[in-house]
């Protein structure tokens, strides 16, 4: 796995677990950074995504239903969810990402945690997105966060 990869993974785990079990972020992010023996730079990245989002959470839901309305985010397993959530964040709100990057990341992590159909599902879901991709980054203009 790329090393970015890898830092994106962990990110997603962390979310994941939070998003389950509700447990605190701050702990979750240590054990997983402690867990993968990240260097600097990535666990940098990893901590990027995971308190990008979370704060974010609601407002990313709301761009994914108006969006893709065909599947609705209730019946979306917690782990594509949160795939889409990361793919979008680093697309719209980090904007350091080639839009084609976050997609084919998003799809590589959806092969190693989802299931069979996960990669197509959110492959489309991000395809949505990705024709309002202006609309969306104006939108959120203001959680960008600062360089």
């Amino acid at each position: 796995m790329k090393p970015r990869t890898r830092a994106r993974s962990i990110a997603l785990q962390a979310l994941f677990e939070i998003d389950i079990t509700g447990h605190p972020a701050g702990e979750v992010w240590q054990q997983r950074v402690e867990e993968a023996e990240l260097d600097d730079t990535l666990a940098n990245f990893a901590h990027q995504i995971i308190f990008g989002v979370l704060p974010l959470t609601v407002v990313l839901d709301e761009f994914i239903a108006i969006h893709a309305p065909e599947w609705p985010l209730d019946q979306v397993a917690t782990i594509d969810r949160n795939i889409i959530r990361i793919a979008l964040w680093e697309f719209a709100v980090y904007q350091k990402t080639p839009l084609k990057v976050a997609i084919n990341e998003a799809v590589e992590l959806a092969k190693s945690y989802g299931s069979e159909s996960t990669p197509r599902f959110v492959n489309g879901v991000l395809g949505s997105l990705a024709n309002h991709q202006n609309e969306i980054i104006q939108s959120l203009q203001r959680y960008k966060p600062a360089d």
